[in-house]
């Protein structure tokens, strides 16, 4: 074909390919899951959410790895800081949510302002999701 020389899947690729399933795929999953309201998708929310955090971490491990392997810097970029922030901040609402909103053990479930915080801080780790995405 038609495909340039070097082209084609290898270990790089595995990171946009995580990344944009955890984040895009699973954590729009979770979004739209939590939006159905009730007990059992509550925790399914939260399930769909972590294993988005996961997947993630996975291409998070691939790019520093292949940077490790390269010789070449870490976070010089928008995009890397980016991606960084929205790792670091969504284990933050994770855990928050875990800890807090957790529909069977959350200490302070039914708290109005946690739970606004965890919606639009999400909303908003979401948002610079996307903005990493569309500046690699």
């Amino acid at each position: 074909g038609t495909r340039p020389e070097g082209a084609g899947w290898r270990y790089f690729s595995w990171h946009p390919f995580l990344m944009m399933l955890g984040m895009v795929g699973m954590m729009g999953a979770a979004a739209l899951t939590k939006k159905r309201m009730g007990y059992t998708n509550t925790k399914l929310h939260g399930i769909i959410a972590w294993l988005g955090m996961f997947l993630s971490g996975g291409g998070f491990y691939v790019i520093y790895q292949n940077k490790e392997k390269m010789g070449k810097d870490h976070f010089t970029t928008l995009h890397s800081w980016a991606g960084l922030a929205v790792l670091v901040g969504c284990s933050m609402a994770g855990l928050a949510g875990g800890v807090f909103l957790h529909p069977d053990f959350g200490v302070d479930k039914q708290n109005g302002i946690i739970r606004k915080a965890h919606k639009l801080m999400s909303r908003g780790l979401l948002m610079v999701a996307w903005l990493a995405t569309l500046s690699g």
